[in-house]
């Protein structure tokens, strides 16, 4: 299934959140957006910031972006936090990358980053940062 097939899950108050994963790397983001969605989670797919943002600007409620560093384009997981910031105040964003000078550049930069996961990714370790988080928002 490509991120364009299910891209605007339903949305409805009583929900589990929203994640809005964001990765270039096709099997790595339908790997987490699977263990996501095993532990509960409605989740849309990205394939770039740039779809991401398209996303929101269509009116995606996320409640939760984790996203990649490191990806192609005109901007990477640091501009769409950045971003988001801006366009999504409060939505809370988790970063992650497998190089750890990425995920050291984002914490200088990024104030609205609720957590920063290496990669390979620790799955569990992620689904506790993103609950951490949505709790913290709430």
């Amino acid at each position: 299934m490509s991120p364009a097939e299910d891209l605007m899950p339903e949305q409805h108050a009583d929900a589990e959140p929203l994640v809005l994963v964001v990765e270039d790397e096709v099997l790595i983001r339908m790997a987490a957006a699977e263990h996501l969605r095993s532990c509960g989670f409605k989740v849309a797919e990205a394939g770039s910031a740039s779809e991401a943002q398209d996303l929101i600007l269509s009116g995606l409620k996320a409640d939760l972006v984790f996203s990649d560093v490191t990806m192609p384009g005109d901007m990477d997981g640091l501009g769409l936090a950045q971003w988001l910031q801006e366009h999504a105040p409060g939505v809370p964003v988790v970063l992650t990358s497998g190089v750890t000078s990425s995920l050291d550049a984002a914490k200088q930069v990024c104030r609205n980053v609720s957590a920063y996961a290496p990669k390979p990714y620790d799955y569990d370790g992620i689904v506790v940062s993103i609950r951490a988080a949505l709790a913290a928002r709430a």
